[in-house]
């Protein structure tokens, strides 16, 4: 998510949602049955070239949607990003791990409060029907639900840390926010990328 107003301007928003990763032969392989793709000017106008976007995705073989709110899905699908990657990556397990752990549950909903904070300051609050879905998620017993960037850990591929932790624990920094939680990911993340082999 790039620094920029909400202007219309060349960049238009957009949210894919889709489980997938890439195997040991180079291929990517999705996980589960399900890809969306959603997509809107950054200010909610409803232009021409959305239109011709729209009209040209529809019956590509995956679900996409014009949103009138872009930028409201964008954060919160960076707050799902920020929570389940911290907590999963973290603690080097699945939900479902984490859940059975004393005190695992509450350390998950506890990554998942900090990363509303940050969206809520930046004037991005997550709506309540998805609080609750990723709530129910990261809290569910016997989930196999992981992060990609645990799965990248796993594999001793490069992370999103930066990406996906760095610049969101930076905005909620600049609001006064803090997330002890996202932090110890973030820490821990960047330790273990700066020891893979240099290319």
């Amino acid at each position: 998510m790039r620094r920029e107003s909400n202007t219309g301007g060349p960049v238009i928003g957009g949210v894919c949602l889709v489980a997938a990763e890439i195997d040991h032969q180079g291929r990517i392989v999705q996980l589960a049955d399900f890809q969306r793709l959603v997509y809107g000017e950054r200010n909610g106008e409803t232009t021409p070239r959305l239109k011709a976007l729209d009209a040209t995705l529809q019956g590509a073989g995956f679900d996409a949607r014009l949103s009138p709110e872009i930028m409201q899905a964008m954060w919160e699908k960076w707050v799902q990003l920020a929570s389940l990657g911290a907590i999963t990556c973290l603690m080097r397990g699945t939900i479902g791990e984490i859940v059975a752990a004393p005190g695992g549950a509450e350390l998950s909903i506890d990554a998942l409060n900090e990363s509303v904070a940050v969206a809520t300051a930046c004037g991005q609050k997550p709506s309540e029907k998805v609080l609750s879905r990723h709530a129910t998620a990261m809290t569910a017993p016997g989930s196999l639900l992981t992060s990609s960037m645990y799965r990248d850990l796993r594999k001793g591929a490069p992370v999103e840390a930066d990406h996906i932790l760095g610049d969101f624990i930076e905005r909620g920094s600049a609001h006064g926010v803090a997330t002890p939680l996202l932090k110890a990911a973030f820490v821990n993340l960047r330790i273990y990328q700066n020891r893979l082999p240099k290319d």
